[in-house]
């Protein structure tokens, strides 16, 4: 049995894009986390994942890089994941809200899935 964790709207400052001013500024970017990992036996933090450092964990990997491709930085934090904690898989979207691309848009996204096995 499994259980899946979500985290939506996580937003963590970074310096990624693919024009230098975007590296330079940075801007805010949104992660959608859906973890899935072995149901707790019992009500206890240790059998499952603190939040608390999946949040530092996301906000580690968008501080030590700076990547042109949100698809990138979504394929980094979702193999981080993997390695860091026991998961079945994870599926990790990056939302770009202050995206500019010459006509409105509420943001650009890039989703990746991990999975062991």
């Amino acid at each position: 049995m499994s259980v899946t964790v979500e985290l939506v709207g996580l937003e963590i400052h970074g310096r990624h894009g693919v024009d230098e001013e975007e590296r330079a500024a940075g801007q805010p970017f949104l992660y959608d986390l859906w973890l899935e990992l072995p149901e707790p036996a019992e009500d206890d933090i240790a059998q499952t994942v603190d939040y608390r450092e999946v949040v530092e964990l996301v906000r580690g990997v968008s501080d030590r890089r700076s990547l042109q491709l949100i698809e990138s930085l979504a394929a980094a934090v979702a193999e981080a994941l993997m390695e860091r904690f026991p998961l079945d898989s994870v599926r990790v979207r990056v939302r770009k809200p202050e995206v500019q691309l010459g006509a409105p848009v509420e943001h650009s996204a890039a989703t990746v899935e991990r999975s062991r096995g």
